[in-house]
């Protein structure tokens, strides 16, 4: 079983001055036919017996941790027993000593637990009355018997009394140093525990921000695939259900068909979280042609495309993004507008592309567009969400009777 330095000294202090009785008792009394009368033997026998009843009461008044109720005693400190206790076996430690040197064994106790048991204030005293003790059994015994004595014991004393002090002093750094490391370790901990709980709720907010954007894109791939198929086959058929031309009708079926289709593609596409058909196998520039195109005929609307500076090969999520913009764009322009024009211009540009949406319509108040419901399109709100979504913007210029200039900006990302 492990043990602490603390439970060892626990025992100590409780077995320790029993062993050291032991062992002073039977050296004294082989030198007390020397160094004693028999008065001062029977004086130590009673001191004796007076120090064992103290042990005894000691070794069962010392508390236990609160921490390990079932743990060795703890020496308390600064309580009125432990100071008590102190007072009086350096007291009989020191009459001992006096009576028989060999009893030193017994009162050099004093330099183990005088920090512990004793105030701040009185740990010196206590030291000094100790090593007084020591320095007296050292230097012959007590009382110093002449002035050579006398010269070794102020010699032994000093020697004592600065080694205890000194190592007391030494302690009491150490005692600093670890409570303060104790302080430290605590902090430490609590401060981990606080980045702990900011980082599990970092965590929850990054999972409910990615299922939010999540939704949105998927709301607004289907927005732009499926509801923008819908309305292009619900125009087609109203052609049909109004004309008498069987051509005619046969055409705008076929388109109407072709729209189910690609829409189809399209959200099965969303879903899966891949890139337009449209970018499938051609790159932006063609692919944006070939939508104008399209929406074009399906309108009727003059429109037409147009690319500036060096084409550059786009990452999928910038190209998707751009092409994705044109179109909601486009569809905007084609419900709204009543434009007679359009016109669409992609730009490179050192480290951005650009994409320009322009037409003759009829115009809009830009601060007066009404805010998003569930009913209609994502429109302005959804081009900004997708530019947003990497790194971009979208600007748009328009007034009534003016037409719209729609613009959208994001970082040139070369496919990887």
């Amino acid at each position: 079983m492990t043990t602490t330095v603390e439970e060892r000294w626990a025992w100590f202090f409780r077995y320790g001055p029993y062993a050291l009785l032991g062992l002073a008792t039977p050296l004294a009394a082989v030198a007390a036919p020397l160094v004693m009368t028999r008065g001062e033997m029977y004086a130590a026998g009673a001191l004796l017996l007076a120090a064992l009843a103290l042990q005894v009461w000691w070794a069962r008044a010392m508390p236990r941790s609160p921490a390990a109720p079932a743990g060795p005693p703890v020496l308390p400190g600064g309580t009125p027993a432990g100071r008590g206790y102190f007072v009086l076996r350096t007291v009989l430690a020191f009459a001992l000593t006096w009576l028989n040197p060999f009893f030193a064994l017994y009162a050099c106790l004093g330099y183990c637990d005088a920090g512990h048991l004793l105030p701040p204030r009185a740990v010196r005293a206590g030291l000094l009355v100790t090593a007084a003790a020591l320095a007296g059994s050292q230097s012959g015994g007590l009382p110093p018997d002449s002035l050579t004595q006398w010269v070794v014991f102020g010699v032994l004393f000093g020697f004592n009394a600065a080694l205890a002090i000194g190592l007391n002093h030494l302690a009491a750094k150490e005692e600093e140093r670890s409570q303060e490391r104790a302080r430290t370790i605590a902090a430490l901990e609590r401060a981990l525990a606080e980045n702990g709980a900011l980082h599990a709720q970092l965590v929850h907010q990054a999972r409910e921000a990615g299922v939010a954007d999540e939704r949105r894109r998927l709301a607004a791939e289907i927005h732009d695939t499926i509801a923008q198929g819908l309305a292009g086959i619900i125009a087609q058929l109203q052609v049909v259900s109004s004309t008498d031309d069987p051509g005619l009708a046969r055409e705008h079926l076929d388109r109407a068909q072709a729209l189910a289709r690609r829409s189809l593609g399209e959200a099965r596409r969303s879903v899966r979280n891949l890139s337009p058909a449209a970018l499938e196998h051609d790159t932006l520039p063609d692919a944006l042609k070939r939508t104008v195109g399209e929406w074009s005929e399906r309108t009727g609307v003059a429109a037409g495309f147009t690319v500036t500076g060096t084409e550059e090969p786009l990452h999928g999520e910038v190209a998707a993004t751009l092409l994705r913009i044109a179109q909601e764009a486009l569809a905007n322009t084609g419900r709204h507008a009543r434009a007679a024009r359009a016109g669409v211009t992609l730009s490179y540009m050192e480290d951005e592309v650009t994409l320009d949406i322009r037409d003759d319509g009829r115009g809009f108040s830009p601060g007066a567009v009404a805010p998003r419901s569930g009913s209609g399109g994502f429109g302005l709100d959804g081009m900004r969400a997708r530019a947003e979504r990497i790194a971009g913007t979208v600007a748009v210029e328009s007034e009534p009777g003016q037409g719209t200039a729609i613009s959208a900006r994001v970082p040139l990302v070369r496919h990887g």
